[in-house]
């Protein structure tokens, strides 16, 4: 990340770090498909998480596509596309 760009906020972290958790718990299921821990781990996500994480998508969904390419060049400190075309 560039030093310019800003921090996170709330809703990109929370939805980042979930993605991040069910990647690797995807993986591991894959790998080991009966391991507990595993699949603990995904019901605790299932049921303390996942609602904060839906609500926190939804509200990323929302913004207009303006502003999230905004914020993606703001992130990546770069524009992807010249004068932001896609």
């Amino acid at each position: 990340m560039s030093r310019t760009a800003k921090a996170l906020d709330a809703d990109e972290e929370r939805v980042t770090r979930a993605q991040r958790l069910l990647i690797q718990l995807g993986a591991a299921l894959v790998s080991q498909p009966f391991d507990t821990h595993t699949h603990d781990r995904l019901r605790a996500f299932l049921a303390d998480d996942a609602e904060g994480v839906l609500a926190s998508l939804e509200t990323l969904q929302q913004r207009p596509e303006a502003d999230l390419r905004h914020r993606v060049a703001e992130l990546v400190g770069h524009q992807l596309f010249p004068g932001g075309a896609a």
